[in-house]
C-alpha cells in the first residue's frame, strides 16, 4: 500500500466520521420503509384471517388500524431522522419537529378511532339484518354521528394543548366568539339543532315513507344529516329538506301505521230498495269471514244516505297488512265481492241519472192523430 492510498483511505475516514449523522438518517429511514412494508404485510394477513371467523368486530379494529398505523410508522420515523439532523445542524426550524410529532400522533390515533367507529357502525346494521332483528339504523348512525364529533373535539383540545395553547382561554374565546357565530349563523344553527331533534325524537327514519301537507313533501327517507334530510319522491327525485323546516311543519309518516283502512261509499237504485237489508247483511258477513281483514278493528256497513239517484251505504273496516300494494290486492278483492253480492240479489250499481218532466211535450203527443 503506497502513502498515497493511506491518505485517501484517512480522507474518507475523516469524511465518514464528521458525516456519520447523514448514514444514520439514511439507516433510519430504510429501516422506517422495511417496518412498514413488514406492518402491512402482517396486518393484511392477520385481517384475512380474522375475516374467515364468525365474529365481526376483530376484523373492523385491523382493518381501521391498518392505514393509520403505516401513517403513525412514517410520522414517528420521519420525526426521528429529522431529530438526528438537528442536533447535527442545530437550525431553528427543526425546533418544530417535537410539536409536529405529537400533533401526527394525535391525529393519527383519532383517524383510527373515527375508522373504528364507522366500521363498528356498519357491522351493528349488518349484523341485525343478516339476524333480521329490528333496528333504528337512525339512531345507530346518530351514535356515529355523536361518538364521531367527540373524537375530533377532544382531539382538536388535545392538539391545541400539546401546541402550548391554554384550553380555558380558547374555551373562553369560544363561548364570546360562538356568540357571535350564533347570530350570524342562525339558519345553520337550527338545521343542527333540527337534525339533532330528529334523531332524539325519531318522527321519522332512514326508509320510512313520509309526507306533509304543510310543504307539498312526500317520498321516502333516504338520509337524516346534520343539516338536511334527502327525501326520494316516488317520481324518483331527490328532495333536499332544511332540518329547520321539520320543527315548523307537521309531518305525516304512513309506514309507521298499524293497520291500513278501506272506507268506500256505494250505492244501488232506488228500484232496489227491498233487497238493501239483505245486500248489507251478507257484505258484512263477507268481510268478517275475510282472511285478510282484522276482525278486531271497527267494521261497519250501513245505509247512510238517500242520494240524488242512489241508495249510498258505506263500508268501514281495516286489513292486516301495512304493505301498500298488498292493501291495493285485499281492497280490489273486496270490491268485486261486493259487485258480486249485489249482482246476486238481481240488484244494480246505481249511477248518475237524471229525469226531465216536460208536461206540454206529453200533452202534445197524447193529441197527435195517429199516423196512416
Amino acid at each position: 500500500m503506497t502513502l498515497e492510498d493511506i491518505a485517501s483511505l484517512k480522507w474518507l475516514t475523516g469524511w465518514f466520521g464528521a458525516n456519520a449523522w447523514i448514514a444514520q438518517v439514511f439507516v433510519v429511514v430504510l429501516g422506517v420503509l422495511l417496518l412498514n412494508l413488514l406492518v402491512r404485510v402482517l396486518v393484511h394477513r392477520l385481517h384475512l384471517k380474522l375475516q374467515a371467523n364468525e365474529t365481526p368486530w376483530d376484523d373492523a379494529v385491523v382493518d381501521a388500524l391498518k392505514r393509520p398505523l403505516n401513517v403513525l410508522i412514517w410520522v414517528v420515523g420521519i420525526a426521528f431522522a429529522a431529530d438526528i439532523v438537528r442536533m447535527k445542524t442545530a437550525a431553528p426550524i427543526f425546533n418544530a419537529i417535537g410539536p409536529i410529532r405529537d400533533v401526527g400522533v394525535i391525529v393519527t390515533i383519532a383517524w383510527f378511532l373515527l375508522r373504528l367507529t364507522k366500521n363498528m357502525q356498519r357491522n351493528i346494521i349488518r349484523q341485525n339484518r343478516e339476524r333480521e332483528e329490528p333496528i333504528d339504523s337512525t339512531t345507530v348512525d346518530a351514535i356515529g354521528k355523536l361518538i364521531s364529533a367527540a373524537v375530533m373535539i377532544t382531539a382538536a383540545l388535545v392538539m391545541l394543548q400539546t401546541l402550548g395553547f391554554s384550553i380555558s382561554g380558547v374555551l373562553a374565546f369560544g363561548g364570546i366568539g360562538g356568540i357571535a357565530i350564533g347570530f350570524a349563523a342562525k339558519d345553520l344553527l337550527a338545521n343542527f339543532f333540527g337534525g339533532l331533534m330528529i334523531y332524539l325524537d325519531r318522527p321519522f327514519s332512514v326508509g320510512d315513507w313520509v309526507r306533509s301537507e304543510d310543504r307539498e313533501i312526500e317520498g321516502t327517507v333516504e338520509d337524516i344529516g346534520w343539516r338536511l334530510t334527502r327525501i326520494r319522491t316516488f317520481d324518483k327525485r331527490p328532495i333536499y329538506i332544511p332540518n329547520g323546516i321539520f320543527s315548523t311543519i307537521a309531518v305525516i309518516n304512513p309506514s309507521r301505521m298499524t293497520r291500513r283502512r278501506i272506507y268506500e261509499t256505494i250505492g244501488i237504485r232506488y228500484d232496489d230498495v227491498q233487497q238493501l237489508p239483505a245486500i248489507l247483511d251478507e257484505i258484512r258477513q263477507m268481510l268478517t269471514n275475510h282472511p285478510d281483514i282484522d276482525h278486531e278493528q271497527t267494521l261497519m256497513v250501513n245505509f247512510n244516505r238517500f242520494g240524488p239517484s242512489s241508495l249510498d251505504f258505506f263500508i268501514y273496516t281495516f286489513t292486516h297488512t301495512t304493505v301498500w300494494t298488498r292493501f291495493h290486492e285485499i281492497k280490489q278483492d273486496v270490491l268485486l265481492k261486493i259487485s258480486d253480492i249485489i249482482t246476486a240479489h238481481g240488484a244494480e250499481i246505481a249511477y248518475p241519472t237524471s229525469t226531465v218532466h216536460a208536461p206540454e211535450l206529453e200533452q202534445a203527443v197524447a193529441h197527435a192523430p195517429h199516423a196512416g
